[in-house]
C-alpha cells in the first residue's frame, strides 16, 4: 500500500485543514482526480489523486489539522495486490505499540516540562500537573494558595470550574489561526513606531475615489522615501529595497482578515487599479483567491475607516517594514486662505519598523502621502 502524505501547497506553511473529503475508503480514483479539500491560512485548495488506485484508508478526519508531510490516506494502485489480512493485523499491532510508544513520549514530554516549569516559577506536584491535564487546565492560568506558591488541588479545580462555567475553547482556524501567527510573530520581532497626520481633501473630495488616491500618494511616497517599500531580514540584520511596490490591501472578512496584493501599483492607472481591487475583494469573499496572490507584498495599506476609527497603531508584518492605515473621514473645520471653513479631513497612521527605517524617512513618507492627496488633481 501507497502512502500519500500532504504536500507543501507552495505557501511556506506547515499545516492544513481538511475541510471535505471527495473520496472514501474503497472508493476508485483516477490521477488527478480532487480527492480532499483543506484549508490553509488563507485559501481552500482541492488535492487531486497522485495515482490510479483505489482508497484503502483515510488518515485525517474533516476538521482535523494536519503537518505538511503527515499521511494523509492509503492507496492500493492498480495491480498492486492487496495487504493480507495477516499483514493488516500486524500492521495495525504496529499501530498499536506506536501509540502507546508516542503515549510513553508524552509521558517523557511532560516531565521534561515540569522541570521547566519549576524553573519558571510554576510550582506543583505530579499528582497536581496530572489532575490539570485531565481537566485541560493550563497553570499558567492559576492562582497558587499553597504554601511558597504551591498550586493546590483546590486552586486546579477552582479554575476548571470557571472554564466550564465560560463555555468551552474555540480553537482559531484557517485565516483567523495565520492571523494569530502573523501577529505574534510581528510582536516579536518588530520595533513599531506610529506617526500620524491629517490630510485635507477639500480640493477635490467628494467625487473622488479615496482608495485610488490613496494608492497613487503612496506610491508617491515610495518614490520619495524608497526606504519604506523594503524587507528586513532580522537574522542577517539587512534590508532589501524593493524596486517594485506590489501592495497589499488589509481586507476584512467574517472568516479573518486577508491580505491580497496589487501587483506593480506604480505601473497601472485608475481604472486598471479600481478593476483590480474589485476583483481580488470579491476573490476574498468567495474564497477562491489564489495563494499565489496574497504572498509577496512589499508594503501594506489598510483602510479601516470604513468601519471607524480615527487613528491607530497598524501591525507591520514581517518582513515589510511599513503600513499606512486611513481612520474615517470627517468634517472638520480649517483655515483656508485666512478663513474658517469646513473642509474633508482623513486621518492616517504610519507604522513602521524602526529596524530598517528612520524616524526622519517615516516622517517624510508620511507628508509625502499626505501632499499628494491635498492635491486637486
Amino acid at each position: 500500500m501507497k502512502v500519500f502524505c500532504l504536500p507543501d501547497l507552495g505557501e511556506g506553511l506547515a499545516e492544513a485543514e481538511i475541510r471535505e473529503w471527495h473520496v472514501a475508503e474503497g472508493d476508485s480514483v483516477k490521477t488527478g482526480e480532487p480527492m480532499v479539500s483543506v484549508e490553509t491560512a488563507k485559501a481552500i485548495v482541492d488535492i487531486p489523486a497522485p495515482w490510479d488506485g483505489r482508497v484503502e484508508k483515510l488518515h485525517a478526519a474533516v476538521n482535523a489539522i494536519v503537518p505538511v508531510g503527515s499521511p494523509l490516506l492509503g492507496f492500493v494502485g492498480e495491480g498492486e495486490a492487496e495487504p493480507e489480512a495477516e499483514e493488516k493485523g500486524s500492521r495495525a499491532d504496529t499501530g498499536t505499540v506506536v501509540g502507546e510508544m508516542q503515549s510513553g513520549g508524552g509521558v517523557l514530554r511532560d516531565e521534561a516540562e515540569s522541570v521547566s516549569s519549576a524553573k519558571g516559577g510554576i510550582k506543583a506536584t505530579p499528582a497536581v500537573r496530572a489532575l490539570a491535564r485531565r481537566l485541560e487546565v493550563e497553570l499558567t492560568m492559576v492562582t497558587p494558595t499553597g504554601p511558597d506558591g504551591l498550586i493546590t488541588t483546590r486552586d486546579v479545580e477552582r479554575v476548571a470550574r470557571i472554564l466550564e462555567d465560560v463555555g468551552p475553547m474555540e480553537l482559531l482556524r484557517g485565516p483567523r489561526r495565520a492571523m494569530a501567527r502573523s501577529m505574534s510573530q510581528a510582536h516579536a520581532e518588530v520595533v513599531p513606531v506610529t506617526v500620524t497626520e491629517d490630510a485635507d481633501l477639500g480640493e477635490w473630495y467628494p467625487g473622488g475615489d479615496i482608495s485610488i488616491r490613496l494608492v497613487r500618494a503612496l506610491v508617491a511616497a515610495v518614490q520619495a522615501e524608497p526606504a519604506l517599500n523594503a524587507w528586513y531580514d532580522s537574522h542577517a540584520i539587512g534590508r532589501r529595497l524593493l524596486k517594485k511596490i506590489d501592495l497589499g490591501i488589509a481586507v476584512d472578512t467574517p472568516e479573518g482578515l486577508f491580505v491580497p496584493v496589487l501587483r506593480d501599483v506604480a505601473g497601472r492607472d485608475a481604472e486598471d487599479l479600481r478593476r483590480a481591487l474589485e476583483r481580488i475583494k470579491a476573490d476574498v469573499r468567495a474564497r477562491k483567491i489564489p495563494p499565489e496572490e496574497m504572498r509577496g507584498y512589499t508594503i501594506t495599506l489598510s483602510n479601516y475607516g470604513v468601519f471607524g476609527g480615527r487613528y491607530s497603531d497598524p501591525i507591520v508584518v514581517p518582513p515589510t517594514v511599513a503600513i499606512l492605515g486611513a481612520g474615517r473621514l470627517r468634517d472638520q473645520v480649517a483655515a483656508v486662505k485666512g478663513k474658517p471653513a469646513v473642509r474633508p479631513v482623513l486621518p492616517l497612521s504610519l507604522t513602521f519598523d524602526h529596524r530598517a527605517v528612520t524616524g526622519g524617512e517615516a516622517t517624510r513618507f508620511l507628508m509625502t502621502v499626505v501632499a499628494d492627496l491635498q492635491k486637486e488633481k
